[in-house]
């Protein structure tokens, strides 16, 4: 597997950082990792553009920025409630035989953070690390749904809403009916709207500060699983999301 030089560099800066090594001056730098201060230099000018790295006003030193923080937490998060809905996400998808998953916000995308492979549900499209867009699921619609006004407006500006199906939302307006109707309802439907032959229907995840955390789906073929089935899994899902948000320290 090919090494991107620059991005190697980069990393290499952050990683002479410690807690020994708070901060250190250019020459230090260039130094460490063998480099001339020029090139040094570009990479901290691109690494502090992106907040990954601050300067020193006074002395001139470098240190590690806070963007580092905000994505450490992001981290955090993601792994905290990864375990408290593991277990609900597995009793679940036992008691329906569908595939259950448990999806966050990264930037404009959803991002599947566990799944639990139902016996009566082979869904081959999602996996652990892969993306899955706001309009055309279940659960970005409910990650779409949950955010403060600011937060959406920004999420969908000049946002692409490229069909994936003949059933897929292609337009702002639509889509924000959609959102205002997974509010009144609760839940949000992907009709196969995403992937041709699956219905999947998500609910929100929300933690100790009433914030939304993630949203979770019971993803099921169509062959399968008819509008009656459907209903009633929902219903264990909507029990199953509450749940977890109790257990996060949810009391809304």
């Amino acid at each position: 597997m090919p090494i991107i030089q620059a991005v190697d560099r980069a990393l290499r800066i952050i990683d002479l950082f410690d807690e020994y090594t708070t901060e250190l001056k250019i020459t230090e730098i260039s130094s460490r990792i063998s480099l001339h201060k020029s090139t040094v230099h570009s990479l901290l000018k691109t690494l502090m553009h992106h907040g990954y790295i601050a300067q020193d006003a006074d002395s001139g030193k470098y240190r590690l920025g806070l963007k580092l923080v905000e994505k450490g937490q992001l981290l955090l998060q993601g792994i905290d409630i990864r375990t408290v809905a593991r277990p609900h996400l597995s009793a679940l998808s036992a008691s329906t035989g569908q595939t259950t998953h448990l999806v966050v916000l990264s930037g404009r995308e959803g991002v599947y953070i566990d799944k639990i492979e139902g016996e009566r549900a082979a869904i081959r499209y999602s996996y652990l690390g892969r993306t899955v867009p706001l309009h055309c699921s279940a659960v970005g619609k409910v990650l779409a749904a949950y955010q403060p006004k600011a937060k959406q407006d920004e999420l969908l500006a000049d946002y692409s809403y490229d069909p994936h199906t003949p059933n897929t939302i292609v337009g702002r307006e639509a889509f924000l009916e959609e959102l205002s109707r997974v509010l009144t309802n609760g839940y949000a439907i992907d009709d196969q709207e995403n992937e041709a032959g699956v219905r999947c229907v998500a609910a929100p995840v929300f933690d100790h500060a009433g914030q939304l955390a993630a949203a979770v789906s019971l993803s099921t073929l169509v062959s399968g699983v008819d509008d009656e089935a459907l209903r009633a899994y929902r219903e264990q899902l909507l029990a199953m999301t509450q749940s977890v948000s109790r257990s996060l320290g949810y009391s809304g």
